[in-house]
């Protein structure tokens, strides 16, 4: 597969891959050998664009948060290709770091620093705002980290569209650092999170969105049809709320009619449709294995008609 073209990161000096790799599943349902695959793979097709969090995956037992990123750092380290790659992460939700005060983001990030095997973190995200910290003191936080060379480039994930623009604000008035992407839940059947005012916010100051959920819990692949097995419960969970909806039925049906017309799989249109939206600099998906990677790789290469995007935009509207 030939790379496509690297998209610029918002206002930062940054080039990605026009499909992020998302690491939630990296230490996780992902051992360390199948995770070197999976991102092997990813890089051997043009891949440069890795997300994580210092969280991933505490919610597991066993696990204590930055699994992901050790995961990560031990590749990088074996592969020697830190400069080939943006990698982001983020910050407020590590059991040892949680929130957003000054004092914690640089200690989270030091911490992710040494599990990410790197004296810098390529693009750095609040993960969920915490409206009990002023504005201020986030972002002086991260104009530190920015000005000591620990971070190239910060943005933000789950806040509202008035925080955002109050931040943008104090950022421009102070000369400090400036939020540049911009990570909401966004897809085919989940339209309203970011559509809107926050999609507004991002389009007016010149951020890129970095959408997470991008195939909404593996629905948008196509796998999970009315009636079929579902080989994974939190999929199902995730999955099956949209599959006796109107909307998942219409979505369903013009990405099957869409996929046949260019021979390609489902998921791989929905991802060309997320990543054809204005603001949209590259959707997020995970791969537990190797197998899996082609149909996300696809978005590189597949370009929709007006028609084909229009049609989903209607189908999922």
């Amino acid at each position: 597969m030939t790379a496509s073209p690297l998209r610029k990161l918002g206002s930062s000096d940054l080039e990605v891959f026009p499909l992020s790799l998302g690491g939630n599943v990296f230490g996780w349902t992902a051992d360390e050998s199948q995770s070197f695959a999976v991102l092997d793979g990813y890089a051997a097709a043009g891949g440069n664009f890795l997300d994580t969090a210092d969280s991933y995956s505490a919610w597991v037992d066993g696990n204590s948060g930055g699994e992901s990123e050790t995961v990560i750092g031990k590749w990088v380290a074996a592969r020697g290709n830190r400069d080939d790659l943006v990698i982001a992460t983020k910050v407020s939700q590590h059991p040892d770091f949680p929130g957003l005060t000054a004092t914690n983001i640089k200690a989270a990030a030091d911490a992710s620093l040494q599990r990410l095997g790197t004296d810098h973190i390529d693009l750095y995200y609040t993960h969920f705002d915490k409206t009990e910290v002023p504005v201020e003191e986030i972002i002086g936080a991260l104009d530190e980290l920015v000005k000591a060379g620990k971070v190239r480039a910060i943005g933000a994930s789950n806040i509202s569209a008035a925080r955002l623009a109050e931040s943008l604000a104090f950022s421009d008035r102070e000369g400090l650092a400036r939020y540049v992407a911009l990570q909401p839940q966004y897809n085919l059947v989940s339209r309203d999170t970011y559509e809107g005012e926050l999609q507004a916010v991002a389009a007016r100051e010149g951020l890129a969105a970095v959408p997470y959920y991008a195939l909404a819990s593996g629905f948008l692949t196509g796998k999970y049809r009315p009636g079929a097995t579902v080989d994974s419960p939190r999929a199902a969970a995730g999955a099956g709320k949209h599959l006796d909806t109107e909307r998942g039925q219409k979505v369903l049906a013009a990405l099957d009619d869409i996929a046949e017309a260019h021979t390609v799989p489902v998921a791989t249109v929905a991802l060309a449709w997320l990543a054809s939206r204005p603001t949209v600099a590259a959707p997020i998906a995970s791969a537990r294995t190797a197998a899996q990677l082609p149909a996300l790789l696809g978005v590189a290469e597949l370009v929709l008609t007006e028609e084909e995007a229009a049609r989903l935009t209607e189908a999922s509207a």
